[in-house]
């Protein structure tokens, strides 16, 4: 196999290490210009695979659900291990008529008409938990903040006890990225495990007792007249804790950590200069928090004159196409007022994440709060990044605020 690039050898990107130890920006650059279909060679006994790093190229590839599939795995962890369980059954790694049955019954409950009042809820939690923040002088967004309102929003739909949430979080936080160093693969696999098994006991119980949460919707839903089955639920009840914490806690953290160092944009979000939808898309291209989704090749293809043969992982990498120059005016600049902004973030195409409006509604309100109650703020201590190869962020972000007394009396009337 013959592969034309300049990039480094070093730079592995099956190594979660990687993006905690390295600034990739250059990296991808270089990708984008000379070698927009890169073989990642295999390394520390991990297949090699095909990066897609060029905008345009992400959103054909997703576009094609002829020569590549999800149903192998979506992400390198799944793929690199072999494939995913939850293959033909989980939304995120099903393809074709029962991907889009289930995207019909997710959508039932998580369409903006039907979460309505649930933004109402996130909008109380979140100005509680900015407002006592903003009142105390300061603290860890990654875990005072940020760790709360997606976990807790999330597990209000599914039906979760109050009592169980913080076990989740810490297992969502293992299951496919780590806060410490020492936290290694087995460790990841066993909190995968540990959330599947805590939801199949959910499962039952509700089951025997229905309520009006997720769970039970699920358990109520059948495809072409065939119920879901017990595993049908759990797995995608999986996808949905995972997918309805990460994405927005890491995003949200990013937010803050953005905008500390950037005290200029935020004093055009808070004088009213750039409307809060367009400030969440910026923010979302900005933190672009699941780095990559993968595919497999199914029926031989050829980008960019490389042949892709069947079975090859191919991986699209949102951290390169939401900084691509040949998109974006000016990517390497964080814009709060940037239009347009066709960002890659949620993905695109069929896969196009079920929970995006959830996740807009939750990081509006975080920055509405920060506009209402404090003047502004400053990062007080160092942020650590998490470790992945498959989502990127930090995992501690200590802030002082300053607060705006004006906003916080007229919110204590």
């Amino acid at each position: 196999m013959t592969v034309r690039t300049p990039a480094p050898a070093t730079v592995d990107l099956g190594d979660p290490h990687t993006f905690a130890d390295h600034d990739l920006d250059g990296f991808w650059r270089t990708l984008r210009d000379t070698a927009p279909v890169y073989w990642n060679p295999p390394a520390a006994g991990r297949r090699g695979f095909w990066v897609i790093s060029r905008y345009d190229d992400i959103m054909a590839t997703y576009r094609d659900n002829v020569n590549f599939t999800s149903e192998r795995g979506n992400v390198l962890v799944t793929l690199l291990g072999g494939g995913d369980a939850g293959a033909g059954r989980m939304l995120a790694v099903t393809d074709g008529h029962r991907h889009h049955e289930l995207r019909k019954i997710l959508q039932r409950v998580l369409s903006p008409r039907v979460l309505h009042e649930v933004a109402q809820t996130v909008r109380v939690n979140t100005r509680q938990l900015i407002r006592e923040a903003v009142e105390s002088g300061g603290c860890d967004v990654a875990e005072r903040i940020a760790g709360r309102i997606p976990m807790t929003t999330i597990s209000n739909l599914l039906g979760v006890p109050g009592q169980d949430r913080d076990f989740l979080l810490s297992l969502t936080k293992t299951a496919l990225s780590a806060d410490d160093e020492d936290v290694d693969e087995v460790d990841s696999e066993m909190a995968r495990n540990e959330i599947l098994m805590y939801f199949m006991d959910l499962v039952e119980e509700r089951r025997e007792s229905p309520g009006e949460d997720v769970i039970s919707m699920l358990i109520g839903s059948a495809i072409d007249g065939v119920p879901l089955s017990d595993e049908d639920v759990v797995l995608n009840c999986y996808s949905l804790i995972i997918g309805g914490d990460e994405t927005s806690r890491l995003t949200m953290i990013d937010c803050v950590h953005t905008l500390a160092d950037r005290p200029g944009q935020w004093r055009r979000f808070k004088h009213g200069e750039v409307a809060v939808e367009t400030a969440v898309d910026e923010v979302l291209r900005w933190a672009s928090p699941t780095m990559h989704f993968g595919r497999s090749v199914v029926h031989e293809s050829e980008l960019h004159g490389v042949r892709l043969r069947p079975g090859e992982i191919v991986t699209l990498w949102h951290a390169s196409g939401n900084r691509d120059e040949r998109v974006f005016a000016r990517p390497g600049e964080f814009d709060l007022g940037r239009t347009p902004n066709k960002h890659l973030a949620f993905g695109y195409g069929p896969h196009f994440c079920v929970g995006s409006y959830l996740a807009k509604v939750e990081i509006s309100e975080l920055l509405l709060a920060l506009r209402d109650f404090t003047t502004g703020f400053e990062q007080t201590d160092e942020a650590l990044r998490i470790r992945s190869n498959f989502l990127t962020g930090f995992s501690t972000l200590p802030v002082r605020f300053r607060p705006d007394h004006r906003g916080l009396k007229e919110a204590g009337r």
